[in-house]
């Protein structure tokens, strides 16, 4: 992985705070990206046990000069909400279906992002 890094390869660390992943793999790692499971995003405006990982995670990519990404954003109000905890990189249905990859440039040209996430004082919009 580090020669891979060196070629500037990024690497993510996928499903982080779930199974098998610790802090000894994130100080190790030449991983540029977290990736904050899904499980935790989706009850994460209800369950304030999911909105401390939630924290959590965001905190030590900070801590630890990481980017984060959100797994499984489903509504407009999950995604204020990442705004606001300092993570502006998503993925989920509620930005787009899974597309066939030649579908892509024409998604990317036609879609328009929420209007909140786009007036979020925190961010401009949510990355994807």
């Amino acid at each position: 992985m580090r020669r891979c890094a060196d070629l500037g390869v990024e690497f993510a660390v996928d499903d982080f705070g779930t199974g098998y992943s610790s802090l000894t793999y994130l100080k190790r790692l030449p991983a540029s990206l977290l990736k904050i499971d899904q499980s935790f995003i989706r009850d994460m405006l209800e369950d304030s046990d999911d909105m401390a990982i939630v924290k959590g995670v965001i905190s030590l990519a900070t801590a630890f000069q990481r980017e984060v990404i959100a797994e499984g954003l489903e509504n407009s109000e999950q995604g204020e909400k990442l705004l606001t905890l300092g993570c502006d990189l998503a993925q989920g249905y509620g930005i787009a279906r899974p597309m066939a990859a030649e579908h892509v440039p024409e998604w990317a040209k036609d879609w328009v992002q929420d209007a909140a996430w786009r007036q979020h004082p925190m961010q401009q919009s949510l990355r994807i």
